[in-house]
């Protein structure tokens, strides 16, 4: 087994801060609605306002990353959500804790989209997309993982003691980045580089490459948060699946994805980030379109659509770093900015596959596996469109020569 480098386990490290922060806190809904006078409408303010700000502080530290190098900002924002998380802990009101949760996500976002920038850095473009398979590890196990320790840290202190130990987390990353990491963008302040910043994410949106990997990537990602929030209403009052057994199969898609993404970091030596990603590319709307069609069929059975969503999740390992590291490949000179954009894309589909889902419900599995078949469809598209284009070109380059 290959040894991970410990700059890239600190980069796992920071990636772990959004999923723990999303996700340890979920057991404690009823318990923070009971203390600050609220119900879980409530509560669930904090996390619509945590995703927002994580996706708008993403735009926000890439230009600076690349003005100033990875560190400064890193420096910044990790003290920020800290300094948020505290208030977190402390706050007496619905109120402030929603403000402390906007700015929780505004300092933990820096981890986030810095750490992939850090990659594309220290990486090439096979090596680089092998680093976001190990990435994939942190995303796989924070569903499973997150909410347990958050239900024993609640069992053992309360709901307060859940955001101490979020603190506790960023004073830990950011002593690590002090002491143990090094600055990896070697050409700091160059003329240009973080000014114009509308600008420069219009250039990246524009270049061809990069829009395509980085809209085929986030298109499956938005057919997994569509998974995630239509999920517990599939299973437990469709299927009649205990709540307490709920989280076995959630666990389950997730292994799914943490194993292939394993299996895509030792393949992506041999075969490289591109053919596997364009092998793999059909895999996630091939099995939502069989399930889609047994449903219709009359084939409405609980193992039908458990295959087809596990197969849909599973695929993402491979197609999710692959597509990362495909896009951020000609955007070295830009790769903070590049992965900002990145991940706010990754975001807004998953957004808007969450809100469809939380507006079509109520006929069964059907809908879920149809906006899924969607999102999967169009991330399919992109790529062929761009191999198409691709094999245009290469003629006029052979007659070139």
């Amino acid at each position: 087994m290959q040894r991970v480098p410990l700059w890239l386990v600190l980069m796992g490290g920071l990636t772990a801060i959004g999923p723990l922060s999303i996700d340890m806190y979920l057991p404690s809904f009823p318990t923070i609605a009971g203390s600050l006078g609220t119900d879980q409408a409530g509560v669930q303010l904090t996390l619509a306002v945590f995703l927002i700000g994580i996706a708008l502080g993403q735009l926000i530290y890439g230009p600076l990353s690349d003005r100033y190098g990875r560190k400064p900002p890193l420096y910044a924002g990790l003290v920020l959500y800290i300094v948020a998380t505290v208030v977190c802990a402390t706050a007496e009101s619905l109120s402030v804790l929603i403000v402390a949760r906007f700015f929780q996500a505004l300092g933990g976002s820096a981890g986030v989209v810095i750490s992939r920038a850090v990659i594309r850095d220290r990486t090439t473009v096979a090596e680089g997309a092998r680093a976001f398979s190990m990435l994939m590890l942190v995303m796989g196990l924070a569903p499973i993982l997150a909410p347990l320790l958050g239900g024993m840290v609640l069992l053992a202190g309360g709901w307060r003691m859940i955001f101490w130990v979020l603190a506790l987390l960023g004073c830990l990353l950011l002593g690590a980045v002090i002491s143990g990491m090094d600055e990896s963008l070697s050409e700091r302040g160059r003329p240009g580089a973080g000014s114009g910043v509308l600008k420069n994410y219009v250039q990246l949106f524009g270049h061809p490459a990069f829009r395509r990997y980085a809209l085929a990537g986030a298109c499956n990602y938005g057919g997994m948060f569509a998974y995630i929030v239509g999920s517990p209403y599939i299973f437990i009052e469709l299927f009649g699946v205990p709540a307490q057994h709920f989280g076995w199969i959630f666990g389950l898609n997730a292994l799914g994805f943490i194993v292939a993404a394993q299996f895509n970091a030792h393949f992506v030596g041999i075969a490289g980030p591109e053919r596997i990603l364009r092998r793999v590319i059909p895999v996630p709307f091939i099995a939502v379109t069989l399930g889609a069609v047994a449903l219709l069929a009359g084939f409405n059975y609980l193992p039908v659509v458990m295959a087809s969503l596990f197969v849909f999740i599973a695929s993402l390992g491979f197609i999710g770093p692959n597509a990362m590291s495909m896009a951020l490949a000609e955007q070295a000179h830009r790769a903070g900015s590049a992965s900002a954009l990145l991940g706010m894309l990754q975001f807004l589909m998953g957004t808007i596959g969450g809100v469809i889902i939380s507006l079509w419900h109520g006929a069964g599995a059907l809908p879920l596996l149809c906006v899924m078949v969607v999102f999967s469809a169009s991330g399919w598209w992109l790529l062929r469109h761009r191999q198409e284009e691709a094999d245009a070109q290469t003629p006029e380059r052979c007659s070139s020569r």
